[in-house]
């Protein structure tokens, strides 16, 4: 029988292992683009020190930032999805720590997404004048995004444990994903100790681990997917060994 169809992949959607990978890496881009976009954004509309000039950015780009939001959105949306396909690709290596990546994601995306209301507070603010009021809000907003980041960091961690010990993904790609890890949490404690010098997400220089290997991932899910002859032993392996400790 052959393997990237076999039998065993039919509680994935009918999908093929190879399949359901790219489209995965599907909801990763996504992700990259709405991400990045939400970014570019951000830096064009809002002023570090310099509540004048944000206030009239907001106001004069009002449509900017409410797609701004919206790309912030589809991120978050992508990523539950995105997780959620990994979730079902590498559960045959191990359910707990996949299942324990899923949920910090699910965790997660509500928070970030309430944070975006802080954002959006921002704009009848400026409209208004407010700039001491605006000044808080865009204080919560950035802390809030940094809090995020805090399961950004997380999430990886099971996630690179399961690529690396699986069969059927280049183990280098689960080393990548843990050198990663710490990225976002010295991003996190960049935030909170020394919030005035603290870089953006996308331009700090200890990230730059962090996405490469995220985007390392992405592109290895999108044009080589999964080996499924690899992937079918492993889940004939997972299965074997439920049932005998079921039994």
């Amino acid at each position: 029988m052959n393997a990237d169809a076999s039998p065993l992949y039919a509680p994935l959607f009918g999908h093929s292992p190879k399949a359901h990978a790219r489209v995965a890496a599907v909801f990763g881009l996504v992700m990259l683009v709405g991400g990045t976009f939400a970014n570019w954004a951000s830096t064009r509309l809002l002023v570090r020190d310099d509540l004048a000039t944000t206030a009239s950015n907001l106001v004069a780009n009002e449509s900017l930032l409410r797609y701004s939001i919206l790309g912030s959105l589809a991120m978050m949306v992508a990523w539950v999805f995105y997780a959620l396909f990994l979730y079902r690709l590498l559960r045959p290596v191990d359910g707990r720590p996949a299942l324990t990546m899923l949920a910090l994601v699910v965790t997660s995306v509500p928070i970030y997404m309430l944070n975006q209301t802080n954002l959006f507070a921002a704009l009848p603010l400026a409209k208004a004048g407010q700039l001491e009021q605006l000044g808080v809000s865009l204080e919560i907003f950035r802390f809030g995004n940094s809090v995020a980041t805090i399961f950004f960091a997380l999430w990886l961690l099971p996630l690179g444990v399961l690529v690396l010990r699986s069969t059927f993904l280049p183990k280098v790609l689960g080393v990548l994903l843990l050198l990663g890890t710490p990225g976002y949490l010295i991003h996190f404690a960049q935030a909170l100790l020394f919030p005035s010098a603290a870089p953006s997400l996308w331009g700090n220089p200890f990230l730059v681990v962090t996405h490469l290997s995220e985007l390392a991932l992405l592109l290895w899910l999108l044009v080589r997917g999964v080996h499924p002859g690899r992937w079918a032993e492993r889940a004939r392996t997972g299965t074997a060994s439920s049932a005998a400790a079921a039994a």
